[in-house]
């Protein structure tokens, strides 16, 4: 009877062995099969007809990144697209840094140029917003015993002036094509012409991939599968849901219910409506449960065309919050390599069979719906977007509390 149990047990595991090394072989052929993802460089001309353009950006102690890349950047692509085809609007405040300096120099080359753009750089600082008297919305009680103002309301605010004259032209008879907006980040035009490529240019929204520190992404904060989960990792192939793991894994655009990522085009139709798409941030009142959502992600949620065009995350087009997080992820070697993707999948893998989201999203779940039962006509659009956290902001940037 132990001889039996011995050799039982010694099938088991060679068979084990076996299954595994077939597993790991056709994780080998898949991603071999499937290639790298292709070089972000691949060259794909400008788009024809060549579309309109309206660039919105907000900057905060930036100057590193302007005067690196940004400005050189996007003098570049205002070039490509000819003047009539491009609106550069940006909001800048309370840097202490260079910010101001740097943007003044690139308004000088706009106008010399005749690029239509407006360029505000304000004086206000955080330590001025936090210091004035609460206002009805935008604020909320926090557990430290004060009430704060709201990092996420405030965000929206700012980006939100930065499609002001998105409107004022409309009602002089100029639309765009497309909205861009752009974080502080190193990009090119290549980058930008890839990202209106994505799935032949119908989308509603599609966005870049962004590292800080590579090989891990860096907005966490946006990014939801299209099954509206959270990453699962900060690195290759980084998504829970199959549909989106596998779009990744086939260096295909990705498809998810949100996305942000330092580059996103929108298709622009929403921005015109009678009641335009606009930036926001969850009422107040759900805020009060500890509860918080990114206004780059519930703008997707309120987004008319989600549904309808899908929201794309494109892998081959990558950005960095500095030259030296470009330069990485712009390798002329395949990037990530087949090592690193071959770890990645079994990471992934190994992530999925032991760890679960269930009740990390349970409680957001149960906090809105106990935030609903308080008023019948309560509604949040975005679900998916609100995480366990209360964001407020601080003289120096922002703070969990």
């Amino acid at each position: 009877m132990s001889s039996f149990r011995k050799t039982s047990r010694s099938r088991f595991w060679r068979g084990a062995l076996v299954l595994l090394g077939v597993i790991f072989a056709i994780d080998i052929i898949r991603l071999s099969w499937n290639g790298s993802h292709r070089h972000p460089n691949t060259s794909i001309g400008i788009p024809t007809p060549t579309p309109s353009i309206y660039i919105a950006s907000i900057f905060w102690n930036s100057a590193a990144i302007l005067h690196s890349n940004w400005n050189n950047a996007i003098l570049d692509l205002a070039e490509k697209l000819g003047a009539d085809n491009i609106y550069i609007s940006i909001y800048e405040s309370g840097s202490w840094d260079e910010s101001k300096q740097i943007l003044r120099q690139l308004e000088s080359v706009l106008i010399n140029r005749g690029i239509r753009h407006r360029i505000i750089l304000d004086e206000i600082t955080h330590q001025d917003d936090i210091a004035r008297p609460p206002a009805a919305e935008g604020w909320v009680k926090t557990p430290r015993g004060m009430t704060e103002l709201r990092r996420i309301p405030y965000l929206s605010k700012l980006r939100n002036k930065t499609l002001e004259p998105l409107a004022e032209l409309a009602a002089n008879g100029t639309t765009f094509d497309k909205v861009l907006f752009l974080n502080d980040v190193a990009f090119t035009i290549q980058d930008v012409w890839n990202l209106l490529a994505t799935n032949n240019g119908d989308f509603a929204a599609a966005c870049s991939l962004d590292f800080s520190k590579p090989p891990k992404f860096y907005d966490t904060f946006a990014l939801r599968d299209i099954e509206g989960h959270e990453r699962l990792m900060m690195t290759y192939p980084y998504f829970r849901s199959r549909e989106s793991r596998s779009a990744m894994v086939s260096h295909r655009p990705v498809p998810v219910q949100s996305c942000w990522n330092g580059m996103v085009a929108f298709d622009s139709s929403p921005f015109y409506r009678a009641s335009p798409l606009r930036f926001r941030g969850i009422s107040d009142s759900l805020a009060i449960h500890h509860l918080e959502g990114s206004e780059c992600c519930l703008i997707h949620a309120d987004n008319p065309q989600s549904p309808l065009k899908g929201v794309w995350l494109n892998p081959n087009v990558r950005v960095g919050y500095d030259p030296n997080a470009y330069a990485v992820v712009h390798t002329m070697e395949p990037w990530p390599s087949l090592y690193d993707r071959l770890i990645g999948l079994w990471e992934n893998r190994i992530r999925r069979w032991v760890t679960t989201v269930w009740f990390k999203e349970w409680v957001v779940r149960n906090r809105i719906k106990k935030w609903a039962k308080e008023d019948r006509n309560r509604r949040e659009s975005g679900p998916h977007c609100l995480i366990n956290e209360m964001q407020v902001l601080v003289y120096n940037g922002w703070a969990h509390v």
